[in-house]
């Protein structure tokens, strides 16, 4: 029996890496004779890295020190994945949750200064490596600075009326009035895939500020603030902004597609590049997870998508979520567990994780009943 393992991170509880090791544990425990394949899984967001780094063999993480979100510096790293024939130099993946990301910032939200810098300085060091191709994951952004903070650390500049830079983060975009990109790095050789689960334009009701500025400490005047802001960047970088996913990450989306970068599903693609539909052909089951699977989860998120390749493939597919939903569908799945009715509770559940995931594991075993936690 072989038991692939494909979950995405359990956002603010346990990144994947960890999730699929737990269940691996949890799995063994119950039976030791099974031959498990960990694949885990991200969209772009956080655990972006540790999926590539766990899937890919002689991935290597290199360390860089970024101006993170908060203005301060912060240890970071990007991870490079070996030569390939269309990426002879190596393929550079970034990510923005580990170096821009809202995670970050902990309790101390900050929704108008918050940037995305230090996103931008880790691709910089990527490129200054070499890579013939950069990945860039761009879920959980702190900031809707319209990724103006990423195309400034490649070379771009965003002035006000008197020729100044503009502040960094959204409260720089209320005096801007020029952007110059003749300064702009040029995208490595093999181009720039961004992975992001979301597909909303820069503007408007579904926009990067209105859907996405809340969660990120926007009240109903700084969004429409923000808004507006993003609408005069949206007047000076050559991208559509209601291009599908250009409103992610509070823009970044956007940015990067003006740099020429090309934006794609998140869970899609790290799928394809992680070998995940190879691993499925030679598979008897699949577990896929994620922190909440609800209602939402059916448009892009990793688990679904993990979910419709089990199904191309005839493999029966298990789901393990932190919680699931009254308005969650889970037909596809044989089996559904929940953390929280595990552990008796969300805040039990949020406190161990990774022994939640031991007992989701042992379940699932055991044929979906119930052994001993």
């Amino acid at each position: 029996m072989t038991v692939v393992l494909a979950p995405d991170s359990f956002k603010g509880s346990i990144a994947a890496a960890a999730a699929a090791a737990a269940l691996a544990e949890g799995w063994r425990s119950v039976d030791p004779g099974t031959a498990i394949v960990p694949r885990p899984m991200a969209d772009g967001g956080e655990g972006t890295l540790d999926a590539f780094a766990a899937a890919i063999p002689d991935a290597t993480r290199v360390p860089v020190t970024v101006t993170g979100p908060h203005g301060r510096p912060l240890a970071a790293s990007w991870l490079l994945l070996p030569p390939t024939d269309d990426a002879p130099r190596g393929t550079a993946v970034v990510e923005l949750a580990s170096t821009s990301g809202i995670e970050l910032l902990g309790s101390a939200l900050l929704p108008l200064d918050a940037h995305s810098l230090g996103f931008g300085q880790a691709i910089a060091a990527a490129l200054d490596h070499g890579v013939s191709r950069l990945v860039l994951g761009i879920g959980s952004s702190a900031s809707t600075d319209g990724g103006t903070g990423v195309l400034t650390a490649l070379g771009a500049r965003f002035t006000d009326a008197a020729g100044q830079a503009i502040p960094l983060g959204a409260r720089g975009l209320d005096a801007l009035v020029a952007a110059d990109l003749t300064a702009l790095r040029a995208l490595p050789g093999g181009g720039a895939l961004v992975l992001s689960d979301v597909t909303n334009p820069l503007l408007g009701a579904f926009g990067a500020a209105a859907v996405f500025g809340p969660q990120k400490g926007l009240g109903q005047s700084a969004v429409i603030r923000a808004d507006a802001g993003l609408r005069r960047l949206a007047e000076l970088l050559p991208a559509d902004p209601d291009t599908p996913g250009a409103g992610a990450a509070g823009g970044v989306g956007f940015a990067l597609r003006a740099w020429g970068a090309r934006l794609v599903p998140g869970a899609a693609e790290v799928a394809g590049l992680i070998g995940l539909p190879e691993a499925l052909a030679a598979a008897s089951v699949v577990v896929t997870g994620e922190g909440s699977f609800d209602g939402q989860s059916a448009a892009g998120k990793a688990p679904t998508h993990v979910g419709a390749l089990a199904a191309a493939a005839g493999v029966p597919v298990a789901l393990v979520a932190g919680r699931i939903t009254a308005d969650a569908d889970t037909s596809a799945f044989a089996h559904a567990v929940s953390l929280t009715e595990l552990a008796g509770s969300a805040d039990a559940a949020l406190a161990d994780p990774a022994r939640w995931l031991r007992g989701a594991g042992a379940r699932l075993a055991a044929g979906g009943s119930s052994p001993s936690v």
